[in-house]
């Protein structure tokens, strides 16, 4: 059966209309969009999910609706591409993230600017000052994921690097801008008059290249000197140096593709990190329980630590790996609040979904990752309660959900390269800052909501109160 209804888009916030239809009890939303009335099923099922992101895969692309609103910033980086070059970027970005180097590095990167957020929240604790939590670990991230990515210091959080703050606003405001043009349909004609959100757009991008360039010609210059061949005089471990050490390619595809990684490793961990907090603020038994498992799991040298920053040093990967308990509690987090709440492909060519459903070419298939992990027949009753133990097996080991089931980092050969990468950044930063303070809602009795965005914002940030 099918019938028109009126609902809220979850990706726009407008109010829009959809063809329900309903196929062997499962609920499809239909709805046509753009000006060329396009078809768009919107899913929340494991198994279609599985289907557009497997056994279809050769079917369903990010298309060129997706490439012309992104790829004035993004241009041609791996969210905006297919076929070959996503292929090709796909192979590169699997290798560079599976390497003890960038690991490594990375560790050392994160444990130095969570460092620099302890001290922070320090003061804030001494003071009896609220905190915008969200914005901090907005900061903190982009300068991690800075710091790896190019391999320069870019100090949003203490703003000691004016030139890297001018980036910092002007990639917030380009990514912003950028997404404004899901919902303008004048925003083509702006671009061409160079007006308004458009014409603010290509200032931004204009800085945001100028910074970057700049950093890629440098590196470049910097890795052509002889002595940085010789072995421990130049340490190749951020991500442009290792791609000019194997590929030394275009400065455009290397702007493209490091510009992607910064974009998906930002926002996202910095989101989650603030939902994972918000969460513990409401459940306080298990704020305190993860806190104990972290003072339990840290080794002696941990232990003994005699400041925040001693600690946050000296944490250990056999430490993180006992944090089970700290494991499940973050992705509990990103079941019911995924930095994604929404995604979708375009279809390549017609295609047939598992029920019979049949899709065209053009049509866009989404998904909500978001919907799915609240839905009780996926997950149970208790959907949407926040139980850590639920991802715990007896022996107290995390146990892992099949990625169609939980798909806040997609599945198939699509699944997120950073799905490691995000879990170690986010785990360091929760057990040093859960080691050493308490969170608690600086207004417990104001609704907290969602921002529409393409990753789940906390609408107005998230003011806490910290604790030592």
């Amino acid at each position: 059966m099918a019938r028109s209804v009126q609902s809220v888009d979850f990706l726009s916030g407008c109010k829009v209309n959809h063809l329900v239809a309903v196929h062997w009890g499962y609920l499809f939303l239909l709805r046509w969009v753009d000006l060329k009335h396009l078809h768009h099923a919107l899913l929340d099922l494991p198994l279609f999910y599985q289907s557009i992101n497997y056994a279809s895969i050769s079917k369903l692309v990010a298309g060129s609706y997706h490439y012309s609103n992104l790829k004035d910033l993004l241009g041609d980086g791996i969210f905006t591409v297919d076929g070959d070059k996503w292929r090709e970027q796909r192979k590169l970005s699997s290798h560079e993230f599976s390497t003890r180097v960038l690991r490594d590095f990375s560790s050392v990167v994160f444990r130095k600017n969570v460092a620099k957020l302890a001290h922070i929240l320090s003061e804030a604790a001494n003071s009896n000052k609220t905190v915008d939590i969200q914005d901090l670990f907005m900061k903190s991230t982009l300068d991690s994921i800075f710091r790896v990515a190019f391999g320069v210091e870019l100090d949003s959080m203490c703003g000691s690097n004016e030139e890297g703050k001018t980036f910092s606003d002007a990639f917030d405001s380009a990514s912003e801008m950028t997404l404004r043009r899901y919902v303008d349909i004048f925003w083509k004609i702006k671009r061409a008059l160079n007006i308004g959100s458009e014409a603010k757009l290509r200032d931004n991008i204009r800085t945001v290249d100028a910074f970057v360039y700049k950093l890629i010609q440098r590196k470049t210059e910097q890795m052509s000197k002889p002595e940085a061949n010789l072995s421990l005089r130049w340490k190749k471990e951020d991500i442009l140096s290792r791609f000019l050490q194997i590929t030394g390619t275009h400065p455009k595809f290397l702007r493209d593709i490091i510009l992607s990684f910064i974009i998906a490793g930002k926002d996202t961990t910095a989101t989650t990190l603030s939902w994972f907090i918000y969460v513990l603020c409401k459940y306080p038994h298990v704020q305190e329980k993860v806190a104990q498992e972290i003072k339990q799991a840290a080794v002696e040298k941990e232990d003994d630590a005699t400041d925040i920053m001693d600690f946050a040093a000296n944490v250990s990967e056999d430490s993180l790996e006992k944090m089970q308990y700290l494991h499940a509690a973050l992705t509990v987090t990103l079941r019911l609040y995924p930095a994604v709440p929404v995604d979708g492909k375009f279809c390549f060519s017609d295609d047939t979904l598992p029920d019979g459903f049949s899709v065209n070419k053009g049509d866009m298939v989404s998904y909500q990752p978001y919907a799915m992990g609240r839905i009780k027949f996926i997950w149970g009753d208790d959907a949407e309660e926040y139980k850590p133990e639920r991802w715990l097996d007896g022996d107290g080991f995390f146990r892992q959900e099949s990625p169609f089931k939980f798909t806040a980092f997609q599945a198939g050969p699509r699944i997120c390269l950073g799905k490691e990468f995000a879990y170690r950044q986010m785990k360091i930063f929760a057990a040093v800052l859960l080691r050493y303070f308490v969170f608690k809602l600086s207004d417990d009795k104001k609704t907290v909501n969602y921002r529409t965005m393409i990753n789940l914002h906390i609408d107005g940030g998230l003011h806490v109160r910290v604790y030592h």
